[in-house]
């Protein structure tokens, strides 16, 4: 994997153009053999690599992440591009006239959108193996899931193709795939990335977020975006020790240990906490999300039902005769409970650790594993925090064998605390290079 920084010191020093990255991008998304591609805007995108290379020339810069490739999840709008979420049901759909904000201010910052990227299909799952276009595959194993719904952004980064992709979060979409490929995610609080132009799964919950090889590339490209610098804390972690928050893989649970010891090395308070009423929040989501995304596709499940991936009918078909008050009911207990959680949870630490799903990646294609279900294991431990609006740094932590995801979630602080932490601590992670001293 490529990190940002990387990338950005060579095209700075000229090391490399952006005319030379754009093609090698290019070829390797050509090549990919992850499902993660949906579409490349290879001509505009050598065109604009062009321009930024003649103004490299001249000394210039178009902005801070002048000449860098970054691939967009197909759920967002890139002008020129048609916007298919995944589905049949979008086939015919025509280019769009605009650009989503969030692509517009990522032009405007200097990056270069090279093509559409791989999504669960309408983003309403966690594990990436249901679009039109097949499953995306995890880069480390092309037999396993890359998680979702932002799976091809994941794939594209951990693949070593991109330095940046765009994703989207309602519950999972950004966490999970960051989880099960290896790569570190940011899901900020809903509205911080404009979310306008984005085809919503539930508008309660949806989140523009990112991708990236580590926190500090995340931070960068935070930045880069009208983010957060201001820093200044020595922020309380919490672990999450409730039976909720345990994995069903002892590798996930050793990750989670790994972290909160190497916090508390790092001079930090590191104390256990309960989440009280956590199991009950968790279960408005899916009546929330599901009455949303109901909403949104009712006209096209009444009349185009068979251009559905069968799993999306099955998620969709229980809120088509659902009660109003059901969903009413649902959004007044979330309110309720998740004001109680932040309270509890913020008097005793402003960051609460825990581990990103309850498995690592499953083999494409199933949906238990020792009699655990695989969509719920990779939704319930990140859903807590969109019905809690939290922001939310996803890392990975070094394991032998398939990678490990932790969340670093603010409880009372935001992302620019979060992803000064999180940078600290893949730092102290960090596998230490081999000593060559020959001893006498």
């Amino acid at each position: 994997m490529i990190t940002l920084p990387d990338l950005l010191r060579a095209l700075t020093s000229g090391e490399l153009s952006p005319t030379e990255h754009v093609d090698d991008v290019l070829d390797r998304l050509a090549g990919d053999r992850t499902n993660c591609v949906v579409t490349l805007d290879a001509d505009r995108a050598r065109a604009r690599a062009a321009e930024l290379t003649a103004l490299s020339a001249r000394g210039e810069r178009a902005g801070p992440l002048h000449g860098v490739a970054v691939g967009i999840k197909d759920l967002i709008d890139v002008e020129g591009l048609p916007t298919r979420c995944g589905s049949r049901i979008l086939d015919d759909a025509p280019p769009v006239a605009a650009d989503a904000p969030v692509v517009a201010l990522l032009r405007a910052a200097g990056a270069v959108i090279v093509g559409k990227l791989h999504t669960h299909e309408f983003a309403y799952g966690p594990v990436g193996d249901t679009a039109a276009t097949g499953p995306a595959r995890n880069p480390h194993d092309l037999t396993r899931v890359t998680g979702g719904s932002s799976s091809g952004s994941a794939a594209a980064v951990a693949a070593g193709h991109l330095a940046l992709a765009v994703g989207t979060d309602t519950g999972a979409s950004v966490r999970t795939p960051a989880a099960l490929c290896g790569v570190a995610g940011l899901k900020p609080r809903r509205g911080a990335l404009p979310g306008t132009g984005v085809f919503p799964l539930a508008e309660s919950f949806d989140t523009v977020g990112l991708l990236a090889a580590d926190a500090a590339s995340l931070a960068l490209a935070r930045a880069a975006l009208d983010g957060p610098e201001p820093v200044a804390a020595a922020p309380r972690i919490g672990l999450a020790t409730d039976g909720w928050w345990r994995p069903h893989d002892p590798v996930l649970t050793g990750a989670v240990r790994t972290a909160a010891d190497a916090l508390a090395g790092l001079g930090l308070p590191v104390d256990e906490v309960d989440t009280p009423g956590i199991a009950e929040l968790a279960a408005t989501y899916p009546v929330i999300t599901g009455a949303e995304a109901y909403a949104t596709h009712r006209e096209w499940y009444a009349t185009r039902r068979e251009e559905y991936q069968p799993a999306t009918l099955d998620r969709l078909a229980p809120h088509a005769e659902a009660p109003a008050h059901r969903y009413v009911d649902a959004r007044r207990t979330r309110d309720r409970l998740a004001a109680s959680l932040l309270d509890h949870v913020g008097a005793r630490a402003d960051v609460l650790l825990c581990a990103t799903t309850r498995l690592r990646a499953t083999p494409i294609g199933t949906d238990e594993v020792d009699g655990v279900g695989v969509r719920p294991s990779m939704l319930e431990l990140t859903s807590p925090f969109n019905l809690t609006d939290r922001p939310v740094v996803a890392l990975p932590v070094p394991v032998p064998g398939l990678p490990a995801g932790i969340q670093l979630v603010g409880v009372t602080v935001d992302e620019d605390v979060l992803l000064a932490l999180a940078g600290v601590l893949e730092t102290t992670l960090a596998p230490k290079p081999e000593s060559h001293v020959v001893e006498p």
